[in-house]
């Protein structure tokens, strides 16, 4: 078979240009071999009343942030994927975790892109306990697994990346489509079997997603994204698959002079320290995953002397920007046909949450009449075409985080009982009582 490194689309011959991706000269053979044999249908099939379940105890790692990610810990036998850009923080995070297991078992870090001493000086300027710490740069896979199959009471392995390991059966280049498929074959085959934990660390593209064949995403069990503003020293760990718990859960780190530090209330990080009222600015309760955060919207009006005068958004969807601004033009009657639109998440975050229209929407109205919002109040609404504001799921525990940061009202849609006595409930019904 020929394969293309590139994208992975196979072909019967081979072809200067790939018809998938439409690279040239990275299509490769492969070589497959298989042997068959008859089978028994008892072999293969198993009635799912006789599968013994297991309840498996969770791994800590006592890094609150992490542990939250992953949906309360490690589950044995599991495959985890991280990825982030370059110099992120990846590695400094997983020798931090490895120091951590290593106290209560055997764990090994196997790194094909440091070299031990390079590992050391790390671990040495994170004061990191090195004595039970195991390393290996081998890069062969099939030399691995067998070492870890071998290993007694072994409890984590991490690879360090996934792009330089290789398969001798494999004849390509370490971090070619086919190399990764089947080293992360060989690498998942063996913990499912032997029930240790596997954490993977894969490389990005320049667009943010991970390099190699989609397939690697789907045949793992949690994919983590490690993210933040290179100006900053924040760090974001995101979950965007987990067969073990929630998705889209975020933990915050900063870094530091020892490592990566967990922030256990970023809500406080997102937000203006400064007291005083500017126009443009609202404060949105974002919900990631199953936490509350608190962020600052920052908005700003500027008359267009383009064509097409400019929408532009920073860490928000910049479509559902332009769908908000409609929404106004059209059902409020607001001039904003002609104006440049900016919007930022302050702090270097991301929202995908839809409750965070309203607190934009009000931010917007804010500087076009440059009349400054309460500092006291916090907005979260969902904003449909018609103009109407939508009810949010989990309010309850926005309000509770609200209130927990002396925020003393919240702006959004119509609602029950208001449990939460010290903050006060203002219910809107349509984008038009902003205004």
């Amino acid at each position: 078979m020929f394969a293309c490194n590139a994208c992975g689309m196979l072909f019967n011959k081979w072809n200067g240009k790939c018809e998938g991706c439409g690279q040239w000269n990275t299509i490769a053979q492969e070589v497959s071999t298989s042997k068959r044999k008859k089978i028994q249908p008892d072999e293969i099939f198993t009635p799912l009343g006789e599968v013994e379940e297991h309840h498996y105890k969770r791994i800590v790692t006592d890094i609150g942030e992490f542990d939250r990610v992953t949906g309360g810990g490690f589950v044995p036998g599991s495959v985890i994927l991280l990825g982030g850009n370059p110099g992120i923080g990846k590695s400094t995070l997983m020798l931090q975790i490895l120091a951590r297991l290593s106290q209560r078992q055997q764990c090994i870090y196997v790194s094909g892109e440091e070299g031990l001493a390079q590992i050391k000086m790390r671990a040495s300027r994170l004061q990191i306990d090195q004595d039970k710490c195991v390393l290996s740069t081998c890069t062969n896979v099939l030399q691995l697994t067998s070492a870890f199959e071998q290993t007694p009471n072994l409890g984590v392995v991490i690879i360090d990346s996934i792009q330089t390991m290789s398969h001798p059966d494999i004849d390509a280049a370490p971090g070619t489509v086919s190399q990764v498929r089947a080293c992360s074959q060989a690498l998942i085959d063996s913990t499912k079997r032997h029930n240790y934990i596997m954490i993977i660390i894969g490389h990005v593209t320049k667009d943010g997603i991970f390099a190699g064949p989609k397939l690697l995403e789907h045949m793992v069990d949690t994919v983590l994204y490690f993210d933040g503003d290179g100006s900053l020293d924040y760090r974001i760990l995101r979950t965007i698959k987990n067969r073990f718990g929630t998705t889209n859960e975020i933990g915050v780190f900063e870094m530091g002079q020892e490592g990566l530090m967990e922030i256990a209330n970023p809500s406080s990080i997102f937000l203006s320290h400064d007291k005083t009222p500017v126009s443009g600015s609202a404060i949105a309760v974002s919900m990631e995953g199953t936490r509350p955060i608190l962020c600052e919207i920052q908005t700003l009006i500027s008359p267009s002397f383009l064509a097409s005068p400019r929408r532009v958004s920073i860490g928000y969807d910049n479509n559902r920007l332009s769908m908000l601004t409609a929404v106004l033009i059209a059902r409020c009657k607001l001039g904003l046909g002609d104006k440049d639109i900016y919007v930022n998440i302050a702090g270097g975050l991301t929202l995908k949450d839809t409750a965070a229209d309203l607190a934009i929407v009000a931010a917007l109205i804010s500087s076009l009449k440059n009349q400054p919002l309460s500092n006291q109040t916090v907005y979260c609404g969902e904003i449909a075409l018609s103009g109407q504001i939508r009810p949010v799921r989990m309010l309850e525990q926005r309000m509770k985080e609200a209130e927990k940061l002396g925020f003393t009202q919240i702006v959004c849609a119509e609602y029950g009982k208001n449990s939460q006595k010290k903050i006060e409930l203002n219910p809107i019904a349509h984008v038009r009582e902003l205004t």
